[in-house]
């Protein structure tokens, strides 16, 4: 029998299974951040143990920076102590850190697949859920807890149950205005928050082949929004020639063995899932959230559905939003363009074309927030800081912003965001904030209407 991508990377991996019991498996980059490594790397220090890899692991400064005056000192205390143990921990075990201000900074997810460390085939990990991104490009990447830092940093290994396989697959042609962002949110709401629990995902079908690696990126990081582990899209010729040329990809010769390496990891047609679902693309259309989990979503002009339950009342409730009410033309104040979701050059150039000639409402803070220094250098190069600063939207520095509420980006209790991260868990963006998740034209064409209207008309 044949064998899926997920089982070739996973096999290829394996160092020892433990008799009816977890397989231990090695991983090939380990990705750290301020916020999830200090306790992991005080287990080393109790334990006088180093970190076994160094050179395998790769850190970054993003979750709780600042986005503004990035030049001076950070001004709260807990995140300027975090980031300061991350600076003297890499320094004290070797470890190449780009931290904030370096021109290689970014968030974790954003800047590792833009140098190339994100590679095909690879085990990847990271404190992070949305470590799953990185399975745009056929490697098996999930986030993982403290303890599991801890554990890799320590042996470059992790003990691990092999999760299910499933496959979602999209085939046919997307309506216009129908961005990846899109694609996954529907997804997403067709199959349920739970549907991925205990499997790894992959992405399969015309839609993906398509889509560009920025917007695979997108789709592969919401998987954890689903309940997977994990998702992952087969590595072809789109792969290939995002990573070619970049600061970690192999040269010479060695791109030669692993490329060749790459082509074998597609799914063998013979090979089989645990589950499977299909759907067609002509039924997606621009989508948004009206509840506080991303699978409560609806085609933007439909209106929210009726369940009667006490959990679906609550989320209403917190929302301030009733069943049968239409999104349309709901005011909304503030709008983010950002995150590891949304915050690539794709995502920026799909804004700005429709921001272009236009102003944002009067009623709208628009904040940009590039995942990198090398998207905010792109911008800049591009012109598009000219168009979107013209239009009245407020272009900050790179990090993780108002995607969660730790650091100085919040939306403040009772207002609501357009926003193009992956959550909207009650007080994700900020206490009492309302989130309504969305693709980066909607986040847009929301910050110029000052409300929320339905882009599909406008298109077609």
């Amino acid at each position: 029998m044949g064998k899926t991508l997920f089982d070739k990377v996973w096999d290829a991996h394996v160092v020892d299974t433990v008799p009816d019991g977890p397989q231990i498996l090695y991983i090939d980059r380990h990705l750290i951040h301020e916020v999830t490594s200090p306790q992991a790397f005080q287990e080393l220090a109790d334990r006088n143990i180093p970190v076994l890899r160094p050179d395998q692991t790769v850190a970054t400064a993003d979750h709780n920076t600042p986005t503004e005056n990035q030049h001076l000192p950070v001004r709260d205390a807990l995140s300027r102590k975090q980031l300061q143990q991350l600076s003297e921990n890499c320094e004290k075990h070797g470890i190449t850190l780009y931290g904030l201000g370096h021109k290689y900074n970014g968030i974790v997810h954003v800047m590792a697949p833009e140098l190339g460390i994100t590679q095909p085939g690879m085990t990847m990990v990271c404190g992070d859920s949305h470590t799953s991104t990185h399975g745009a490009f056929g490697t098996i990447a999930f986030g993982i807890g403290t303890s599991q830092v801890a554990q890799v940093f320590a042996s470059q290994c992790l003990l691990l149950q092999k999760p299910k396989s499933l496959r979602v697959n999209v085939n046919g042609k997307l309506k216009p205005g129908v961005l990846p962002k899109d694609v996954i949110l529907y997804i997403i709401a067709k199959l349920g928050t739970d549907a991925g629990t205990g499997y790894f995902c992959e992405y399969a079908g015309n839609v993906f082949e398509e889509m560009s690696m920025e917007g695979r990126m997108t789709v592969c990081n919401m998987s954890i929004e689903m309940g997977a582990r994990g998702g992952m899209i087969a590595p072809d010729q789109t792969t290939f020639d995002y990573v070619k040329g970049r600061e970690y990809a192999p040269q010479g010769e060695a791109w030669e063995r692993k490329l060749a390496y790459w082509k074998t990891l597609p799914t063998d047609p013979d090979a089989t899932f645990d589950q499977e679902f299909h759907f067609e693309a002509e039924d997606i259309a621009p989508m948004i959230t009206y509840g506080t989990n991303p699978g409560m979503g609806i085609k933007i002009h439909e209106s929210i559905p009726d369940h009667h339950n006490a959990s679906f009342e609550k989320s209403l409730n917190y929302m301030g939003l009733k069943p049968g009410q239409r999104l349309i033309d709901q005011p909304v104040n503030y709008v983010f363009i950002g995150s590891c979701t949304n915050s690539r050059i794709e995502d920026f150039r799909v804004a700005a074309n429709y921001v272009k000639g236009k102003q944002k409402a009067k009623n709208v803070n628009a904040w940009l927030v590039p995942g990198s220094r090398q998207v905010a250098a792109q911008l800049v190069a591009e012109g598009l800081d000219e168009i979107f600063e013209n239009a009245g939207f407020t272009l900050r520095q790179p990090g993780c912003s108002a995607c969660l509420a730790m650091n100085d980006d919040k939306i403040p209790a009772g207002e609501y965001c357009v926003s193009t991260s992956n959550r909207n868990f009650e007080g994700r963006q900020g206490q009492g904030a309302r989130t309504l998740l969305a693709s980066p034209l909607v986040a847009a064409a929301t910050a110029i209407e000052g409300k929320i209207i339905d882009i599909s008309t406008q298109l077609n």
